[in-house]
């Protein structure tokens, strides 16, 4: 009976060892990460979001990238001619490049994402207001052309963020720029799952079989983009302790950012890898001001919530092990960074309460409500966000914190009303270090007077400083013009700084090839 038994149990291994064996191998397939916040907008061009951007990176390309030591590559482009008076820039675009819904991408396609594009982004304005045309040379062939020279063209077709230059079908780029496009179609590395799309639950985004990568090797988000999982889930999980656990027993494989009470003992956790940014790969924290709205739209109130920031308290805050944060960092383009700069720091001098207090009554403030949105469900801003409301209490303002989840704040910030109409006056947020090194690129000033950037901060100093900026043509009369536009965003306030740090990302060690950079990407990586 035992023996009849053992055989029985043998046939059934020997016919159940290939599913499960089959079954593993489709796992090992699978890659499962955890974003610090969930997807929900599906369009780069109408929002900021980070979750976005991850989503971008994955099923859209650019026809150029910036690699991991901050050049920018050409990536759609086969190559590209500049003319001697550098008013004329033609571009080639790759052999063999196709939509995810199998149509060729073509050179109208691109000319009209980047009109989509320029609507919505800084540079992308400034581009076309130099700009004679854009003109259709052959399918694969197109040509900008300039009236005067402008230093950042490259550069703002690769530019990573806040509002990316993705390439998409030319009858879904020409829809309104400022409304999220009906369908997701790209020609990226991945494509995005929709039917299998759960809001608050999960994001799957599939290995494109159409894709073809560049020849170089991965850098930054430059060179070849080569998917080595058939598939990419990006696991909805509010709660850091709970994604913390998930990643330590193997449920998810990635995390975008690991919260910080939880590095030093991962740290001695040989199955978890720790990511160690620095310089532009860190971070800054970055208290938006509505100066649309009282009582941000007076200057001196400004100053004096400027004054109340005190960065070392934000900081800790975060309860970063050492190393990982700074003091102080008044540099608009970040420290620890080529563009590294004190101009117009002497304003801090002094900083404090007390000052704060001071320019208040002289600035007439008589206790009108701050509306601070405070976005509970970031682990990067749930903290800081409720230090920064009471460092503005010890200064004299009068701060109402409304909490919820950071989706919710993101929509808000875009209102325009009164408080009392759902508006707001603060919201912290944090910028990506990537994104600040270039001045006429970093949102703290290449916004200036734009109608659509949630701040609406407007200073006529700053229009003119960023337009010498982009007709510059020497490094040292580059360094001068950003100088002179970090002290104007100080003197008008602009932003408040939090300060700058690292929020690393931690993922499962049999994982390699993870490609370094302030964003995370799914492609190059594989399991041992």
């Amino acid at each position: 009976m035992i023996l009849r038994r053992l055989a029985c149990a043998l046939a059934l291994a020997t016919v159940l060892l290939p599913a499960v064996l089959a079954g593993a191998r489709a796992q090992d397939r699978v890659l499962r990460v955890s974003l610090n916040t969930e997807i929900q907008v599906l369009d780069p061009i109408v929002t900021t979001i980070n979750a976005t951007r991850v989503f971008a990176y994955l099923v859209y390309d650019m026809l150029f990238a910036i690699d991991a030591d901050g050049n920018y590559q050409p990536q759609m482009i086969e190559r590209y001619e500049v003319s001697e008076d550098r008013l004329t820039y033609t571009f080639r675009l790759r052999e063999g490049l196709e939509w995810s819904d199998g149509q060729p991408v073509t050179a109208e396609d691109c000319i009209a994402s980047i009109r989509r594009w320029a609507q919505r982004e800084a540079l992308g304005v400034q581009i076309m207001r130099q700009a004679e045309g854009l003109r259709v040379i052959d399918a694969r062939t197109f040509e900008l052309k300039l009236r005067e020279p402008y230093a950042y063209v490259i550069e703002a077709l690769g530019k990573p963020g806040n509002v990316i230059p993705v390439m998409m079908p030319a009858r879904l780029a020409n829809l309104p720029a400022n409304a999220a496009v009906p369908e997701v179609v790209g020609s990226g590395p991945f494509l995005f799952d929709r039917a299998g799309w759960r809001p608050g639950e999960r994001a799957v985004f599939l290995r494109n079989p159409r894709y073809r990568p560049r020849a170089e090797p991965a850098s930054g988000l430059a060179g070849g983009k080569v998917v080595r999982f058939d598939r990419v889930e990006a696991v909805s999980m509010p709660d850091q302790s709970t994604r913390v656990a998930a990643l330590q027993t193997g449920e998810v494989d990635f995390l975008e950012i690991i919260a910080s009470d939880f590095i030093t003992p991962m740290r001695r956790n040989r199955n978890i890898v720790i990511g160690e940014p620095r310089g532009a790969g860190q971070i800054m924290s970055i208290v938006n001001l509505n100066h649309a709205q009282p009582p941000f739209n007076n200057v001196l109130i400004r100053r004096a919530a400027q004054l109340a920031i005190n960065q070392a308290e934000v900081m800790a805050a975060l309860g970063l092990p050492p190393g990982l944060s700074m003091e102080r960092c008044e540099a608009l383009y970040m420290c620890d960074t080529p563009g590294q700069s004190d101009a117009g720091t002497e304003i801090f001098r002094g900083a404090g309460p007390e000052r704060a207090r001071a320019l208040l009554r002289q600035a007439g403030y008589n206790g009108e409500p701050v509306v601070l949105l405070h976005s509970e469900s970031s682990a990067l801003l749930n903290a800081t966000s409720l230090v920064i409301a009471d460092q503005l209490r010890r200064a004299g303002f009068t701060v109402d914190v409304r909490t919820s989840d950071y989706a919710t704040v993101a929509q808000r910030r875009l209102s325009r009303e009164p408080v009392e109409r759902g508006g707001w006056s603060a919201v912290p947020i944090v910028w990506n270090g990537i994104d600040l090194v270039n001045p006429l690129a970093n949102p703290g000033v290449a916004y200036n007077c734009a109608p659509h950037y949630p701040g609406w901060y407007c200073d006529p100093r700053q229009t003119e400083l960023l337009r010498n900026l982009a007709l510059a043509r020497t490094p040292e009369q580059r360094r001068e013009l950003a100088d002179q536009l970090q002290a104007a965003f100080h003197d008008n306030v602009n932003y408040l700084l939090g300060g700058q740090f690292s929020a690393p990302a931690a993922w499962r060690a049999d994982l390699v090839g993870v490609v370094p950079f302030p964003i995370p990407v799914f492609w190059n990586m594989s399991r041992r």
